[in-house]
């Protein structure tokens, strides 16, 4: 009986987790960016140029449902996920990934 109980605590502590991690990882926490139409969008291009505007080098950019997604590096080399109202170019939220290291070094 005493490990039913504590596989049950740990099941429901790993669905825990995993939804937390799951909704932390959505850069703009399940909302959409933007209620305006496509038509009132920017530009894959102009909204790249805003990111690289603030000092980011922009690896790729989509635009992905209501949000432009953007993949840059910052000044330190930290992989950076931006998520922006399509719109107006505003940041929505954002994911910092720590810089790749070298094996071996």
């Amino acid at each position: 009986m005493k490990k039913d109980h504590q596989m049950k605590r740990f099941l429901i502590a790993t669905t825990a987790v995993l939804g937390l991690a799951t909704t932390a990882s959505a850069g703009s926490y399940g909302k959409p960016c933007t209620t305006e139409p496509n038509e009132k969008w920017m530009s894959l291009e102009a909204i790249q140029k805003i990111v690289k505007d603030h000092g980011y080098k922009v690896a790729k950019a989509k635009m992905k449902g209501t949000c432009a997604e953007v993949y840059a590096l910052d000044t330190d080399g930290k992989r950076i996920e931006f998520f922006l109202d399509p719109a107006t170019g505003n940041p929505v939220g954002a994911n910092w990934k720590a810089p790749e290291t070298k094996s071996g070094a």
